[in-house]
């Protein structure tokens, strides 16, 4: 049964003032203390009401509900590996937003008022505050399971709105703006940049493969053929299958600090994301030519068969995309010509998101455009609905279509002076 205990301090300039110190029985069958009561009767309540929650199986630990929160971090981050991507964005997250104001905060002393107040204030885009949030009430659910809170008061919450000026307007404005781009100017980067570069815009622009999936096409993988039954017959197309992917992402140890960058093959993320993607004839030309002339193994990799950086692309993507100006010749350094913008700010992201506005386009029907795109169907309609082979047909034919007006609108019949795409085609 809970006790007081009286205390008398001994420190200097509180020498002589009396406290009380509630004794309870823990769970395990030891002596729990809490010190610092004015009187002897709230001790004694709170000792009680410790021991009632204690027969009811709801007693949180006290010194577990002031574990600051960045210790309790860590011992999330240990505890809950993800994805090697995934881990990497929660260390950001937590390194350069959360940490800096709730490393030394008692879990017990975190409010949602205070937590939506500090995320209206971070300097950074709206959706990595969500982010940020979003991953701060992740650690602190994950403390009310390991019985360090009762309740987490983050869960469910929905953050303030913004707070919108004039310059914060016109900034978002521009943000959302083009995020796709025509097939012309996705041509014109992908002939800037030849063959087995091109080829990884191409394929981009028009199946929305993503960055990590790209890199981890093994040439086992590449021009498969997919076969359905159709109209008395078997309907065939050439597919990439998408089961793996490269991730890039940085070593750290337990305290989150880098330790060095890697590239690993990984599993895709979701069971949605293995799919063979149906290639039209356009791109299933391009793909034979390439299949039959690289010597390595990883197809869309760099020119010695290793798989590109992120960073190492993007110094290969941004000047055919935006441009750069013209350099002379001088020792060690050959003359480049001046290359004018043909896309600003092209980014594999920006390529996906052009692949699924032309299936749009072109009317794909919504279980074949959710599968094309690695894509959960939401609702009912995602159980009940699949792709046919007509609906494949239509698809590749709408595709087909852009390309060819795209290539009737610049001028072009063959693409890195390689392949007449004109041949047997209808624009001829």
């Amino acid at each position: 049964m809970a006790y007081a205990e009286k205390r008398v301090s001994q420190a200097k300039g509180k020498k002589g003032k009396v406290t009380w110190r509630a004794r309870y029985k823990r769970p395990d069958g030891t002596w729990g203390s809490e010190p610092g009561f004015p009187t002897k009767t709230t001790a004694e309540n709170w000792g009680e009401e410790q021991e009632a929650a204690i027969r009811a199986g709801r007693w949180i630990d006290p010194e577990l509900s002031r574990k600051h929160f960045g210790v309790w971090a860590k011992e999330f981050m240990k505890a809950r590996q993800k994805r090697s991507r995934t881990n990497d964005k929660r260390w950001d997250l937590l390194n350069e937003y959360i940490l800096p104001k709730w490393q030394h905060a008692p879990l017990i002393s975190i409010t949602w008022f205070d937590v939506d107040s500090w995320a209206q204030t971070l300097p950074c885009e709206d959706v990595t505050r969500g982010h940020a949030v979003s991953l701060m009430s992740t650690i602190m659910t994950a403390a009310v399971d390991a019985q360090h809170l009762l309740v987490n008061p983050l869960a469910g919450r929905r953050r303030s709105k913004e707070v919108l000026t004039l310059a914060s307007a016109e900034a978002k404005r521009e943000e959302t703006a083009e995020k796709w781009h025509r097939p012309e100017d996705v041509i014109l980067v992908a002939e800037r940049l030849g063959p087995a570069r091109g080829l990884m815009v191409l394929t981009a622009g028009f199946t929305g493969i993503n960055w990590g999936e790209g890199q981890g096409l093994h040439r086992s993988k590449t021009l498969l053929i997919r076969r359905e039954p159709y109209d008395g017959g078997v309907w065939t197309c050439p597919v990439l299958r998408i089961d793996q992917e490269v991730a890039e992402s940085t070593l750290r140890d337990e305290d989150g600090k880098k330790l060095g960058d890697v590239l690993a093959l990984e599993p895709v993320k979701t069971k949605y994301r293995i799919r063979d993607i149906d290639l039209p004839p356009f791109l299933a030309l391009l793909w034979r030519y390439h299949y039959d002339d690289w010597p390595f193994d990883w197809m869309l990799s760099t020119a010695n068969g290793k798989w590109w950086r992120r960073s190492n692309w993007g110094k290969v993507l941004r000047p055919a995309a935006d441009g750069r100006p013209e350099l002379d010749r001088c020792q060690g350094r050959s003359a480049r010509p001046k290359w004018e913008p043909i896309a600003p700010g092209m980014t594999m992201r920006s390529l996906r998101h052009t692949a699924d506005t032309y299936q749009e386009q072109i009317g794909v029907k919504a279980p074949l455009a959710y599968e094309q795109a690695g894509h959960k169907q939401p609702g009912i309609k995602g159980v009940y609905q699949h792709p046919t082979p007509e609906m494949r047909q239509e698809r590749l034919d709408g595709l087909q279509e852009i390309f060819e007006r795209a290539m009737r609108n610049l001028g072009l019949r063959t693409l890195w002076g390689r392949v007449d795409l004109r041949k047997g085609s209808p624009w001829r």
